[in-house]
């Protein structure tokens, strides 16, 4: 299962596909026409993953019935629509793991730079953005704009001291982010938040795929284009840190709640690593590809 956000005639809509399927299901549409009480759903994406697992069997459930009553609710996907990001307003700061390749590490410094610990930052909510949305240039602000194209774990129920044997427990689903950086703002100010919070420099999406798609999330194939060149390569069994251990740390003393991201950090290849850096600019599109959850699109303003 794929769920999606997205604005239809000026409407935000919860929409939901199946793999290889070219037509997304508009999901309270649908629920709605079923007129039973048990399929009821929220408003938001948000909100429904805040239901947990109850939410993916009543998703399933409806996704069925549409289709066994070859109803209306289906949307083709190449009709016009607009995207958000899936959860278009987290509910707090997104958890951003920091140096969690180690090939990452050393092209920003030095192997002395590879974590021992896990790193850990925030994006605030104001960067969400969706898939196909401009991503402000910020030129007033920063100089050195960078991509980091990143695999995001999404929480699907509430937890504190989680061990990493039922770590994947806690999850909902996966999607795709790029956690785009102001460098200079990032080196001038000793910290991140300020280099990662820009406003609109989290896109995210287009989907979040429900865990029950994706077996082993420590084993994705992970790959950016800038203006369809290849930048980064990699593979999430890269991570120093695997999906069970970063939720685990996170949780220690914090609790997680459903609907939080956690973005689990960026492989070798980005801008600032090269020689010279290569550092984004007005017009340049990024694309971020995620084995088995797609591929998100943006360009610089």
């Amino acid at each position: 299962m794929k769920f999606s956000t997205a604005r239809i005639k000026g409407e935000s809509k919860i929409l939901m596909s199946k793999e290889n399927d070219q037509n997304y299901l508009l999901l309270g549409e649908a629920a709605a026409k079923m007129n039973d009480s048990a399929v009821s759903l929220p408003a938001t994406l948000l909100e429904c993953i805040q239901e947990g697992e109850v939410f993916a069997e009543k998703a399933n459930r409806i996704y069925e019935w549409s289709y066994a009553a070859d109803d209306a609710s289906l949307f083709a996907a190449n009709e016009d629509l607009e995207w958000e990001a899936p959860i278009p307003r987290p509910a707090k700061n997104i958890f951003c793991v920091g140096k969690n390749y180690a090939e990452h590490a050393i092209e920003l410094g030095s192997e002395a730079d590879i974590p021992e610990h896990l790193m850990l930052f925030s994006k605030t909510p104001t960067t969400v953005i969706g898939h196909k949305s401009v991503v402000p240039n910020h030129n007033g602000v920063t100089a050195q704009l960078d991509y980091e194209g990143e695999l995001a774990i999404i929480i699907g129920k509430k937890g504190r001291s989680i061990t990493r044997e039922e770590a994947l427990d806690y999850v909902f689903g996966y999607t795709v982010i790029n956690d785009v950086t102001a460098r200079d703002l990032q080196s001038r100010h000793k910290q991140f938040l300020l280099g990662k919070s820009l406003d609109g420099t989290c896109p995210m999406g287009p989907y979040i795929v429900h865990k029950s798609m994706i077996k082993n999330p420590n084993h994705l194939h992970i790959q950016t284009k800038v203006n369809g060149e290849v930048r980064q390569d990699a593979n999430t069994e890269q991570f120093i840190f695997p999906v069970e251990e970063i939720i685990s740390v996170v949780s220690r003393g914090m609790t997680l709640e459903p609907g939080d991201i956690i973005a689990t950090g960026t492989p070798a290849g980005v801008g600032k690593g090269f020689k010279p850096p290569r550092f984004l600019q007005s017009g340049d599109i990024i694309e971020i590809t995620v084995e088995k959850i797609g591929t998100l699109i943006n360009k610089i303003e």
